[in-house]
């Protein structure tokens, strides 16, 4: 393919990729916007493959990686079929370190075996590029896999905490790595080959120890960040995985990678930066590691009392007296594969003259988004479908709340105590309601570890279970 023509490929990837943006910015949209995601980058891969310069695929190392992309994406087929609506926060952040991981070999690639040999300014701006691209990509590497094992929650057999890991002083540590890396730069920028010797030390080794210095950082920074706040994770994750995507435009002179490396970092810093808004956190303590783990000035409230069980029969009749429903649906629900039956359940009260919504939290799930996707796929109605700032005034006039294997998005003490991991994070006030029914498994604490006070409350009845078959119990008394 000549030159103009791919450019033309090129700049029609991008712009599909713009669309793609646009299209996901509501649910009504996103199908849509999703194929548009698709086709840009069946053509850009197209382009690439068909580039002139890549030559023949016959008897030459071309056909051993067009083999390999070939396997490739046969596996990604097979795994994006099979994988679960509740594994998709997992699948996501394996793949952003795939990208970071893909970065710093091919960022390595550049620096041991350039494709042209600079002198100069132009030497030093590459030697940047190169630099840039391997420190990102190898904090998002390991970044995405330290988040992998806490959304996946065990690791060869072992079950994982979601809890944030606090060190002493991990606040000079992670800035000793920074500038750490920062110095390492100077040698390897400066370096006119990989052999050059900087302090007894060869330029292509300090580029290794710089690299294994930003895996640290990233281990550290993601391991610091509590469970509940693992959506605002992944978010920033894709967002990394986007600057380091066009580091490496920059590095092989790649149009396409600037500018979809561009969007993807950009759309994903915006993303964090409006969850962390919604949440009433700072962007800085999410870069820095410290989203959710604000040192306490004492110990976590004590809650009295005890949880109080509800039958299906007296739920059932709570339900046929109310007038205004709201269901709040989080991970538990997603678990359960729940949200099929939740949907039943709705026309079912709707179909009765009931009022019912669904009340989303930001970081409900753990994926940006992951409830809404659940619901959508479930047949919900978009418009009955509203996030918290929307939803929140209306508790107190809502008869009859439905707290769906959700915990920390509904705990009370993020705003009564100043000592709780989740405090000043704004939740969704479910007590306010005048009766509030958790579906849960067990008495057990949230992923975050929080014990929540809404359990013990008097307007609050548990119906302990599977939220599937709590659910389809509903369902077939509410039908009969």
């Amino acid at each position: 393919m000549e030159s103009t023509l791919l450019s033309v490929a090129y700049l029609g990837a991008g712009v599909l990729f713009i669309l793609s943006l646009g299209g996901l910015s509501t649910q009504e949209s996103a199908q849509r916007g999703n194929r548009y995601g698709i086709i840009g980058m069946i053509i850009a891969l197209a382009a690439t493959l068909l580039h002139e310069e890549i030559g023949s695929y016959v008897g030459s190392a071309n056909g051993a990686m067009a083999a390999t992309i070939g396997v490739g994406s046969v596996i990604g087929f097979i795994l994006a079929q099979r994988v679960k609506m509740t594994e998709m926060p997992e699948l996501v952040a394996i793949l952003h370190s795939f990208v970071g991981l893909a970065a710093v070999l091919v960022g390595f690639s550049s620096f041991l075996a350039p494709i042209e040999t600079l002198e100069g300014s132009a030497h030093t701006i590459h030697s940047i590029e190169i630099y840039i691209d391997i420190v990102i990509g190898a904090l998002t590497f390991t970044g995405s896999v330290v988040a992998w094992v806490k959304l996946r929650g065990k690791l060869f057999g072992k079950w994982i905490s979601g809890k944030a890991l606090i060190l002493p002083g991990r606040h000079l540590l992670n800035i000793g790595m920074l500038v750490a890396m920062l110095a390492i730069a100077v040698p390897v920028v400066g370096s006119a080959t990989p052999d050059a010797m900087a302090f007894g030390v060869s330029a292509q080794l300090w580029l290794v120890v710089s690299a294994v210095i930003a895996g640290v950082l990233g281990i550290h920074l993601v391991l610091s960040i509590g469970g509940a706040d693992m959506p605002v994770v992944v978010s920033l994750l894709n967002s990394y995985s986007g600057w380091t995507a066009s580091a490496a435009g920059f590095m092989l002179s790649n149009n396409l990678l600037i500018i979809t490396g561009a969007l993807v970092g950009s759309s994903g810093a915006i993303l964090s930066y409006i969850m962390c808004k919604a949440m009433n956190r700072s962007i800085w303590n999410v870069v820095f590691g410290n989203f959710g783990a604000a040192a306490s000035t004492g110990p976590a409230t004590q809650v009295d009392g005890e949880m109080v069980e509800i039958e299906t029969d007296d739920l059932v009749q709570e339900l046929k007296d109310a007038k205004e429903v709201i269901i709040v649906p989080g991970y538990g629900m997603a678990v359960a594969q729940a949200q099929r039956s939740v949907d039943t359940f709705t026309r079912l009260l709707k179909k009765s003259g009931k009022n019912v919504r669904f009340a989303i939290h930001p970081v409900a799930g753990r994926l940006p988004g992951h409830m809404n996707v659940l619901l959508a796929e479930a047949g919900v109605s978009y418009d009955i479908v509203l996030e918290m700032d929307e939803i929140n005034d209306d508790f107190p006039e809502t008869d009859v709340v439905l707290v769906i294997g959700a915990n920390d998005i509904v705990n009370p003490s993020a705003q009564t105590d100043p000592n709780s991991p989740i405090a000043g994070m704004p939740v969704l006030e479910a007590w306010k309601a005048t009766r509030t029914v958790v579906f849960k498994r067990g008495r057990g604490k949230g992923y975050a570890g929080v014990v929540n006070p809404l359990f013990y409350d008097d307007n609050t009845r548990m119906f302990f279970g599977d939220a599937l078959a709590s659910m389809d119990k509903l369902n077939a008394q509410l039908n009969q």
